[in-house]
């Protein structure tokens, strides 16, 4: 396969020489070489398109999808989790990065297994009912380290996401095995990958490189292709720059698809809105680049990523919060998006040193699903209506938006409408308002002139107005179809229709207090009902024949009102309507309507009985609506539960008590200790580190200054801590030892001369690197005698490569130069050995992977692992901490027994944060062997880390340890830490599987 694979790119790249052979000589450029390179073939008839949307299996459909990285939550049982919470958004579709240096740690070893495989992802998106997008790569960004490349890429000469031959031949192995395995989950195999997407952001590059490099795209496309990929290919531009476009050439997608963030990552100032960063040329710029394709934004924002010493992440889902789906993402509506990826919906966390320097161990991304898993956030149950609304809307699919006014449809200048016009004389069209000044606080007032089927109509009636009340936005309709039903026109947001026997059910909302209209269709003489609660409303049916008119105002008193004999409307404020979950009835076409539950997950019937998969956070009344006759029986998390009828409704009450447990209190747990820093000492046994005594270095990416490489991955150490030993024999006349290390942003290091702490640099949020001068005349050094030099420096994980030419993967993490000076103006040799994680490239943990452990002791002698005999440490607990500089690793264990089965309890360890009484250090916390923590006392910002359950052992014994490295003389210590538990959920999600890793054994050749 893989010498196929490579005669056909080399026929790409010969081809792409042709073409420039052709050009250079004035021929036809592409139309007939092009031709004769020739543009895929579909090779499946599965998933198919248009101009207006994608189809599967011949079903016109709107992909609404969120990002999710199965590699963020190393628990797979937890997967099905996660999809299902999407599900009951109304999406349909997740996309997935696929991390490269998880897989690859070594060039060459692909490994894919545990927690890597990736086929329960793909079984439990096929469970869910959910497509998949698959983002491969190579290179992928996300806010890993090295945007997904392994560490190894570092000692290429050629430069990345080019065609140069190292690099392509480099990327060779792990894009026929990533792709091999994503084209066995293709839906062309019963699976749920629908598009592929090669390469990413794929934008702009350095001014002396070719650009757009169609042979380079080319060539990851053909490695795809090679692997068996046949569903179509996807692009995901930066932004909307037409690049790799259908129709330009080589290189070119079959569906173009551009990224979208337009209020960026200032989490610092949630409040701001800037002028200008509203996106109103999507349309014009999608009808310019690539008219004949689905409009489609592969990544748009939903949420933020934080650097050190930034803010948190609920800073940042203030900043896109759901007043920012409300405004933006239905800007994208009356854009015509129809293929449509959030990033991140669960964005999960850097465990295990995978994040890249400039963010956290959190990757919770201010995002819709919280780290921890929980739907708390508003902007879940705000993006749940858009949603569900959209995928309720077929004519939405067809629809052609139109310019934007403040004339046209509005009498107010201050509000803009975009139409989303019918395509078709019996299609329903769609308005989107907002205000003209898109950041406005302002309560407007305004009226519409909406363009119906009974021509131009001005609403509301009478002296009534519409208000916009400031970061809004509404998506009207006209001539919508509700199961049969012509709605004339409604002001409101829908939330769904549904067809329920024989009775007709709409939803619609608003804000609280705000009034709207709409016109619907029935019977000349029929009568209205108001079937519950006490919504303000008026009935007309003077103006538009058969159509009544109902003019509300929006209460939290939840509002039916019945029209004619079986059409019923409900009139909701938004918070209310946040409670309503639109369900399917698996295996048929119904649907139900359910009020009341955190979460709805799934329904089903069996013999005479309704079944609800749901999740309760309190007692609650549910309501559920759309039971069909002769299912008596009502069944919520296999719990008969009684009921009784009111009105369309089946009401059951639930009652829950939150569950008795335990949390052990981690100041009172047995804690030991050891010496993770005995390097210091001159009896340290340094014989199986590596030297370093390359006197030349792979990495072009820095010229290499001192006499020897002492890069991390020149000897393959690519991730954690870097340590290094440099022995000199003195003259007696050392002055200054002078010192550049690099270990990226929020970085940290320490020098120690013998045993004694010479300087420590503590960081800041974000230099990645510090070079300084120190005096060495203290020390007394005396002529002939031996002494050791140790640094420890901190890797906060590798540098991305967004921008090709730039190389910034490459940038080397370690000691970049030294000089130890004498007075006579002379410099004193040094000899330096390093180690990083035990084994670098071969690395020990196959579980946990590549990047899990550093170079400290503890962790090169595998302490963290469970099990590690201690009864010969020290007790001694991380809130004593160190009375001087140096590096302890403390662990306990402890023991869980939670009632996990029914309750889904989040789980996260907390550390008190106090740098003046506690000191400046780093710490790394361990849980069962895994890392889940990275803590800067001195930057922060998390103190918070959230473990979920199968990392923790919710039934059975836990192992936890945690590295203290005190930066300054006078040590530090962990002012407090506790375990805290989150709010108990009564739970019908999958049982979780406690993730089976090595225990500790004494480890062959550690040092």
């Amino acid at each position: 396969m893989l010498l196929t694979m490579r005669l056909s790119l080399l026929l790409v790249v010969t081809i792409h020489a042709l073409l420039g052979y052709t050009i250079s000589f004035g021929g036809r450029p592409d139309a007939v070489i092009w031709e004769y390179a020739q543009k895929r073939e579909p090779a499946q008839t599965i998933v198919t398109w248009d101009e207006h949307s994608l189809f599967v299996h011949g079903e016109r459909v709107m992909i609404f999808s969120g990002e999710i990285h199965p590699f963020r939550l190393p628990v797979p049982s937890l997967w099905s989790d996660v999809l299902q919470k999407v599900k009951a958004l109304g999406f349909n579709c997740v996309s997935f990065y696929v991390d490269w240096a998880l897989l690859e740690g070594k060039p060459g070893q692909f490994i894919s297994e545990g927690v890597f495989d990736f086929k329960p992802f793909f079984d439990a998106a096929q469970e869910a009912g959910i497509y998949l997008i698959a983002r491969p790569g190579p290179y992928i960004n996300a806010e890993v380290s090295g945007g997904g490349y392994p560490g190894w890429l570092q000692r290429l000469r050629g430069t990345l996401r080019t065609s140069s031959p190292d690099y392509l031949s480099a990327t060779d192995s792990y894009m026929e095995h990533i792709c091999k395995i994503i084209a066995d989950a293709q839906i062309t195999n019963g699976g749920p990958v629908i598009l592929l997407q090669p390469e990413n952001e794929y934008t702009g590059a350095a001014p002396y490189l070719p650009f757009p490099d169609g042979s380079y795209m080319e060539y990851v496309k053909q490695q795809a292709l090679d692997a068996g990929i046949v569903v179509p290919f996807i692009s995901n531009d930066a932004s909307a720059s037409g690049h790799n476009a259908p129709g330009t050439g080589l290189g070119e997608v079959d569906i173009y698809g551009h990224d979208g963030y337009p209020l960026g990552f200032d989490c610092a100032h949630p409040d701001v809105w800037p002028a200008r960063n509203f996106p109103t040329a999507y349309r014009s710029n999608h009808l310019k680049q690539s008219p004949e394709t689905p409009y489609s934004i592969l990544e748009f924002q939903a949420g933020s990523f934080d650097p050190w010493g930034g803010w948190g992440f609920e800073q940042c889902s203030a900043l896109v919060n759901h007043e920012f789906e409300r405004v933006f993402y239905k800007n994208n509506y009356a854009a015509g998006v129809t293929i449509y990826n959030l990033y991140m919906i669960f964005g999960g966390t850097n465990w295990g040193n995978l994040g890249h320097p400039g963010g956290y161990t959190s990757y919770d991304y201010g995002s819709v699903i919280k780290e921890d898993r929980t739907i708390t956030r508003e902007k879940y149950s705000e993006l749940k209506l858009e949603a569900t609304f959209i995928q309720s809307s077929p004519a939405y699919l067809t629809s052609v938006p139109g310019n934007s006014s403040t004339s046209v449809y509005s009498d107010n200048s201050d509000i803009t409408v975009t139409p989303i016009l019918a395509n078709s004389t019996d299609s329903a069209s769609f308005f989107v308002v907002r205000h003209t000044n898109y950041s406005s606080l302002a309560s407007t007032q305004y009226r519409v002139k909406l363009p119906t089927s009974l021509g131009v109509v001005t609403v509301p009636h009478g002296n009534v107005s519409l208000s916009l009340n400031g970061r809004d936005s509404k998506m009207m309709v006209t001539d919508y179809d509700v199961q049969g039903t012509p709605l004339l026109y409604s002001t409101s947001d829908i939330f769904t229709h549904v067809k329920q026997e024989n009775n007709t059910i709409l939803i619609l909302y608003a804000g609280a207090g705000e009034s709207n209209e709409f016109a619907i269709q029935a019977p000349s003489k029929s009568q209205v009902h108001q079937i519950k609660g006490g919504t303000s409303f008026k009935v007309t049916n003077d103006d538009y024949g058969d159509f009544w008119v109902v003019n509300w105002v929006a209460s939290s008193n939840d509002t039916v009102i019945q029209l004619g004999d079986n059409l019923y409307a409900y009139l909701l404020d938004r918070n209310s309507a946040y409670n309503y979950w639109l369900t399917n009835i698996d295996d048929t076409d119904l649907k139900l309507i359910i009020k009341g539950p955190y979460l709805v997950r799934s329904a089903y019937i069996d013999s005479d009985e309704v079944h609800i998969k749901a999740d309760f956070n309190a007692s609650t009344k549910v309501e559920i609506t759309g039971i069909p006759n002769g299912y008596t029986k009502l069944f919520i998390n296999d719990v008969e539960t009684a009921t009784e009828t009111f009105g369309l409704s089946v009401i059951a009450n639930v009652s829950i008590n939150s569950p008795s447990f335990t949390i052990p209190d981690l100041t009172e747990v047995k804690w030991k200790s050891i010496d993770s820093l005995p390097e210091i000492s001159d009896t340290f046994d340094d014989s199986l580190w590596t030297s370093a005594n390359q006197t030349f270095t792979q990495n072009p990416y820095q010229p290499l200054l001192a006499t020897v490489s002492t890069y991390g991955s020149d000897y393959g150490y690519h991730t954690g801590a870097l340590l290094y030993r440099g022995r000199f024999v003195a003259t007696g006349n050392e002055a200054n030892f002078s010192l550049w290390t690099q270990g990226g942003s929020g970085f940290a290091s320490s020098i120690w001369l013998d045993n004694q702490l010479l300087a420590s640099y503590v960081g800041n949020g974000s230099a990645e690197y510090h070079q300084d001068k120190y005096d060495v005349t203290a020390a007394g050094l005396k002529a002939g005698t031996t002494h050791i030099i140790t640094v420890v420096v901190d890797n906060t994980g590798l540098d991305e490569n967004y921008t090709p030419g730039y190389d910034e993967m490459k940038s080397p993490r370690g000691i970049l130069g030294w000089r130890l000076e004498t007075s006579k103006a002379t410099n004193t040799p040094i000899d330096w050995k390093m180690t990083g994680n035990l084994g670098g490239e071969d690395y020990i943990d196959r579980v946990r992977g590549p990047l899990n452990e550093g170079g400290l002791y503890a962790e090169r002698q595998g302490f963290h692992y469970p099990e590690t005999p201690t009864d010969g440490w020290e007790s001694q607990t991380p809130f004593e901490g160190l009375d001087s500089a140096g590096i302890m690793f403390y662990s306990t264990s402890f023991d869980l027994d939670l009632p996990s089965n029914e309750w889904d309890i989040p789980l996260a360890f907390s550390f008190t944060n106090d740098t003046e009484a506690s000191g400046i250090y780093r710490a790394q916390l361990f849980v069962n062997g895994w890392q889940f923590g990275k803590i800067s006392s001195n930057i922060g910002p998390q103190t918070t880390f959230p473990v979920p359950e199968g990392i923790l052992n919710y039934n059975g014994s836990n192992y936890v340890g945690i590295t203290l490295w005190a930066l300054e003389d006078t040590g530090a210590k962990i002012p407090g830490l506790d375990l805290v538990a989150g709010v108990p959920v009564w739970t019908s999600r999958d049982k979780v599987e406690f993730v089976e890793t090595p225990s500790w054994v004494k480890r062959e050749g550690a040092y």
